[in-house]
Formats: structure tokens, sequence, C-alpha cells
């Protein structure tokens, strides 16, 4: 792979992304690369953890919305080829105008068959222990996704609400009753299938959800969340933070937070 990433982010891309909050990048993967992300994607998930994070147990009310694990970059050389990889944070650094983008965290997210739950509508922000906006997903289809098995959808300019309140992902509030009587209210959501090998690129403040998938195989997806260089710490708790000395209103950064693209 190498660094180029104005052949998938084009102007009217950049321009679609900031006023609606995401944006759809087709074939961000060629077939060898999907081929071989695949493998280390299930490589990585079946793996006894050491660094990375599983967030719930085979059976339990959160596996049943994302089998997910996070950081997996530490735990799987291969992973890590494609989390860290400066391709795809050259493409959020284009569509954000960063002068630098740093890696947060990845997480591969599984929706497995059977007794699959939807992902309700929610923002990422504000589960994120970051003062300021502007932090981004890439998320990588690894199969093809739709509706029957866990596509997404967005609710374009939503981002300009603002920070809301944390939505649990397992007893979900009404994420609309915020916004009631504004103009985001009158949005229509917009449903976003992919082939394998595309994505999407989403604000940390859009409103997302994804449908439970209904089919007999699991959905997989890489997603990577990207902050923009000089974001600083609130203080506040989350799994990846924890233990790393940060302090409250200095900007995140050292070895698990590298800078990715751009900077100096």
């Amino acid at each position: 792979m190498n660094v180029v990433a104005d052949r998938w982010i084009t102007q009217d891309k950049i321009s679609f992304y900031r006023e609606n909050g995401f944006v759809q990048v087709d074939d961000v993967l060629s077939a060898e690369e999907l081929r071989e992300l695949r493998e280390y994607a299930d490589e990585a998930m079946s793996m006894e953890q050491e660094n990375s994070v599983r967030t719930d147990k085979d059976g339990g009310t959160y596996y049943k919305v994302l089998n997910q694990r996070v950081n997996v970059w530490r735990d799987h050389g291969g992973m890590a080829k494609y989390c860290l990889h400066p391709r795809f944070a050259e493409m959020a650094r284009l569509l954000t105008g960063a002068a630098g983008i740093r890696l947060f965290h990845d997480h591969l997210l599984w929706k497995m068959p059977g007794d699959s739950s939807p992902t309700p509508w929610h923002q990422d922000t504000v589960k994120w222990p970051m003062n300021e906006p502007g932090a981004l997903s890439i998320w990588i289809a690894l199969d093809d996704v739709d509706e029957r098995n866990g596509c997404m959808m967005f609710v374009p300019r939503s981002f300009t609400a603002g920070k809301l309140k944390n939505i649990s992902l397992t007893e979900p509030a009404d994420i609309f009753e915020y916004v009631k009587d504004t103009e985001i209210a009158k949005q229509r959501p917009v449903v976003v299938p992919l082939k394998a090998g595309s994505c999407t690129f989403h604000d940390g403040l859009t409103f997302h959800f994804a449908f439970a998938n209904r089919t007999e195989r699991p959905r997989r997806a890489l997603a990577i969340i990207y902050m923009k260089d000089g974001t600083t710490y609130s203080g506040a708790g989350h799994v990846i933070t924890n233990g790393q000395r940060l302090r409250t209103g200095e900007p995140i950064r050292g070895p698990l937070f590298p800078l990715l693209a751009g900077g100096c």
C-alpha cells in the first residue's frame, strides 16, 4: 500500500463529509488487501488477548449488539499494518482539514448471527475523553453489508447538534428526543450498504445506527478512530486512556496514540 489518498478523497468527498458528517468511499482495499485483512482479523478475534480488550463474553447483552475487540494492533502485527497505515489516516486528514491525525484506537466489530441486536442510534464522541470535537472513524467492511446483516445508517448534518448524552447500546434512550424541535429532526436517515473492501468515514458526533444481523454468518468490520493532533484529554475514564498517565487539559499523545498523518 502507498500513502496516496487523493485518489479516493476528492474535493466532492471532502465537501460532502464536511456538510453531512459522513461519507462513503468505495474500494479502499484491493482484492489482495481484503483477503489479507480478513485473514488477520479472523486470527486477531480468535487469539488469546494480551493487550487488546474484549468488551463482552459470548452470550452477553453487549455481545448480541457487538462482539468487539479493541486495540487489536497491539497484539497482532498484521492488524497493526492496517490499523496504523498512513493511507487511511491521510484520508481522515484530508476530510477534516487537520494539520495532523493521531490514532485513538481500533476495534474489530463482529455482528454475530442468530439473536443479533441492532446497534441503536448514538454518537461516539460522548464516550471519548476528548475536550475538542473533530474525532472521526473509518469503518471498513470486510463482508458485503446491507440491511440484512448490519449495514449502517447516518443522519445528515446531525453532528451540528453538538455533544449530547451518552446512549447505552444495551438499554438505549431515544436520541431524537434531544433534537425533536430542531432542523436535524427533519433530516432523513441515509442507509449505506457497502461492498467488502469499501468504507465510510463519520464524525464522532454524527448520529448512526446499524441493523441487526439476520444472516447465518458474522458481519465483520474494522473501525479505526482518529483524532486531530493536539486534541486534549478531558480526564474522563476510558478503557484506552486509563492508566496512561495523561494529564487533564493536555494533548493526548504517547506510544499508544501515534501520529499517523501530517504533523511536522
